[in-house]
């Protein structure tokens, strides 16, 4: 259901707001897992991280006596053309973590909401007025402020190497078929249970993921096996967490705090990594932040103006 309907009448808005930065924290957790696994194949890393989601997934579901009705569904197809989006998508991520500072990779990243404003005015039809395309463009300078040290060629000695050019690309990308699968799963919540949802797509993410074996798995060392595994019961406690914070608070409440994943990326990627974000990735990310949530405020003002029309009743003539 969508994450406004699951808001109690008594919602609690600071349960929501630490859930959310809890859940924002273990997913940053799981990044660096899957960065400190080293080159894994995209394909292997995304196997790990859906297969080992499942476990407390399921446990969440047993929990709360739904494990019995989780995987029941009328829409197979739906859920398995989210899942395909959604294993390229995740591909694409954990390539751009393989070969970008955490920083760059999670900053990024940012651009999804971005891309689903876009993607809901040309292929959902929904009006996205002067100020929320404004916001997008802003949006968009930020990426490319962060994005150009990679792809250009005029920085010469100052560039990086093309393998983080190509991680931006993977990253920008990821980010892309990310923001199509949200349009998706906005289509999905509106007949399915969130947990039928969360479950067929870790289902059917760790199937299709079996598909890039022949393309090439690693042999992977004790260290890599724990760390991946890690990596996927982080990301299904993350969406247990993020699913329970809609029920305490709206999105627009919890919304902004997603953008605390870029401040831990920093202290984790300076202390774990040696990465040290440049003046772009900053001076990117803060305008990318900016527009992003200048567009929650947007959309938290157009909300509250929709539901005084629904509460307005015209005089009788």
């Amino acid at each position: 259901m969508p994450a406004e309907t699951e808001v109690g009448a008594e919602s609690k808005p600071l349960i929501g707001i630490t859930l959310k930065v809890i859940s924002v924290s273990v997913f940053v957790m799981m990044s660096s897992l899957i960065k400190s696994a080293g080159m894994v194949p995209s394909g292997q890393i995304v196997f790990f991280r859906s297969f080992f989601a499942i476990f407390p997934i399921i446990a969440m579901l047993a929990w709360r006596r739904e494990l019995a009705t989780a995987f029941r569904t009328r829409h197979p197809v739906s859920h398995i053309m989210r899942g395909l989006v959604g294993v390229t998508s995740m591909g694409l991520g954990f390539f751009a973590l393989t070969r970008l500072p955490l920083p760059d990779a999670i900053t990024l990243n940012y651009a999804q909401p971005l891309i689903v404003v876009v993607f809901s005015a040309i292929f959902m039809g929904e009006v996205v007025r002067i100020y929320r395309w404004s916001a997008v463009a802003v949006g968009f300078l930020g990426v490319i402020i962060i994005a150009w040290p990679k792809l250009t060629l005029l920085t010469g000695n100052a560039g990086l190497e093309a393998a983080e050019a190509v991680g931006v690309i993977a990253a920008l990308c990821g980010a892309t078929g990310s923001a199509v699968a949200m349009l998706l799963v906005r289509r999905l919540v509106q007949t399915e249970k969130t947990a039928t949802i969360v479950l067929w797509f870790s289902v059917t993410a760790t199937v299709l993921s079996l598909f890039t074996i022949p393309f090439g798995w690693a042999e992977l060392s004790r260290g890599q096996y724990l760390a991946l595994a890690g990596a996927g019961i982080c990301g299904g406690m993350a969406q247990i967490l993020m699913t329970e914070c809609y029920r305490h608070a709206e999105l627009s409440t919890i919304a902004p705090f997603e953008y605390t994943s870029m401040l831990l990326a920093i202290v984790i990627g300076y202390f774990a990594f040696g990465d040290v974000p440049t003046l772009y990735t900053l001076v990117g990310g803060m305008i990318v932040i900016g527009a992003g949530l200048f567009i929650i405020w947007r959309e938290r003002r157009l909300g509250l103006r929709r539901v005084a029309a629904r509460r307005f009743v015209p005089p009788s003539s």
